[in-house]
C-alpha cells in the first residue's frame, strides 16, 4: 500500500506573485497621465517640483534607515517615489522648490518612519507633508498661477475654481474642470486623466472599489441637501465631482491600503465620512477646500471602525442555556 506524505507548514498558505513594488508601480502607471497633464500645462516648474519632491523622499527613506540601522535599499519598493510624487501632485507647480522638499522630508520622517515604517503608518504620508506645508507656509501654498496654455497673457496668478464659486460665486464649467484647463495643483487639474487612472487601479483590483465609489455617494447626497438649505450654493453634483482634489483623492490618497479599513464595509463607512467632511468644509466651513482634512481625521478613525466593522467570529455571541 502506497504511503501518502503530508507537508506540515505554518500560515500563510496562499502565495501570490504581487509585492510592494508591483503594487506601487501600478499606483505610479495610473498616475502617469495626470502627472503629464500637469507638466503640459504648468510646463517646467512642475517638473522640477515633482523631481525634488521625489528626491526629498527617497533621502529622507535612506536616512531613516541608515540611522534605524536597517536596509537602505528597502527604497526599491518605490513607496517612498510614490509619496513624492503625490505629495508633488498636491502642491502648487510654482511654488519654491526647497517647500517640496522640506513637505517630502516631513511626510516620510514624520508620517512614516516614526511610527515604524511601511506598513504602520496611521496618516496618509502625502497628505500629512501638504498638511505640514499649508499649516507652516499659508501664503505660499494658496499662490495659484495661471496655466501657460491660458490664452490671457496677461494673466498671472489665479483662484481655484473652488474658490471662485465659494469666494466670488463664479462657477467654471464643467468642461474645463474634466479636461484640465484651470489653475490649481498640479496633479488636480484633469479629472478625465485622474478618472481614467483610478479605474485602472480598480480594474486591476489594487484599491477597494468601495472606497471611492461611497465618496462620491456622500458627496452627490451632500450636495442636494446643502444646495436644499443653501439656495444653491453648492453647486452642482459634477461640479463637485470635478472640482479641486477630489478625484485624486477619492482613488490614490484614501485607498491607501495602509490608512484605509481592512474590512468592506468599514471601506464604506470610511468613504461616507470623508464624502460628508469635503463639502461640509467646502459649502459651511471658511476654506473652499476639504479632501485633505477629510481624508486626515478619517484616517485617524481607522482603528475603531475596523474594531466594530471585524465580521463576526463563528458561535459569537451565542449563549450555553
Amino acid at each position: 500500500m502506497q504511503k501518502r506524505k503530508f507537508t506540515l507548514a505554518i500560515a500563510p498558505h496562499i502565495n501570490t506573485q504581487e509585492d510592494v513594488s508591483k503594487t506601487m508601480l501600478l499606483v505610479l502607471y495610473a498616475l502617469l497621465p495626470a502627472l503629464g497633464w500637469g507638466f503640459y500645462v504648468f510646463g517646467l516648474p512642475a517638473f522640477w517640483l515633482t523631481l525634488t519632491c521625489v528626491l526629498g523622499a527617497v533621502s529622507a527613506e535612506m536616512l531613516m534607515q541608515y540611522m534605524r540601522k536597517r536596509d537602505i535599499w528597502v527604497i526599491k519598493d518605490l513607496s517612498a517615489v510614490l509619496t513624492g510624487i503625490l505629495l508633488a501632485m498636491c502642491l502648487s507647480p510654482n511654488l519654491p522648490l526647497w517647500t517640496g522638499f522640506l513637505g517630502s522630508w516631513f511626510a516620510i520622517i514624520i508620517g512614516k518612519a516614526l511610527f515604524g515604517g511601511l506598513g504602520y503608518n496611521i496618516f496618509n504620508p502625502a497628505l500629512l507633508g501638504r498638511a505640514f506645508l499649508a499649516i507652516s507656509f499659508p501664503l505660499l501654498m494658496t499662490n495659484w498661477t495661471v496655466p501657460i496654455i491660458n490664452t490671457d497673457l496677461s494673466a498671472v496668478t489665479t483662484a481655484t475654481p473652488l474658490a471662485l464659486s465659494k469666494f466670488e460665486h463664479i462657477f467654471t464649467s464643467l468642461q474645463t474642470l474634466f479636461f484640465g484647463m484651470h489653475g490649481g495643483c498640479l496633479g488636480e487639474t484633469s479629472a478625465l486623466f485622474l478618472l481614467l487612472g483610478g479605474l485602472f487601479l480598480v480594474y486591476k483590483k489594487v484599491i477597494d472599489f468601495r472606497v471611492p465609489l461611497s465618496i462620491f455617494t456622500a458627496v452627490a447626497l451632500m450636495t442636494v441637501l446643502l444646495n436644499f438649505f443653501t439656495q444653491g450654493q453648492a453647486g452642482t453634483i459634477f461640479y463637485n465631482f470635478f472640482a479641486g482634489g477630489l478625484m485624486i483623492g477619492a482613488f490614490f490618497m484614501a485607498t491607501d491600503l495602509v490608512t484605509s479599513p481592512v474590512t468592506p464595509f468599514g471601506n464604506i463607512v470610511f468613504g461616507i465620512g470623508i464624502g460628508i467632511i469635503v463639502m461640509v468644509i467646502r459649502v459651511l466651513g471658511g476654506l473652499p477646500e476639504g479632501v485633505m482634512f477629510a481624508i486626515l481625521f478619517m484616517n485617524g478613525l481607522v482603528p475603531l471602525i475596523n474594531r466594530h466593522t471585524w465580521p463576526r467570529r463563528l458561535g459569537q455571541g451565542v449563549v450555553n442555556k
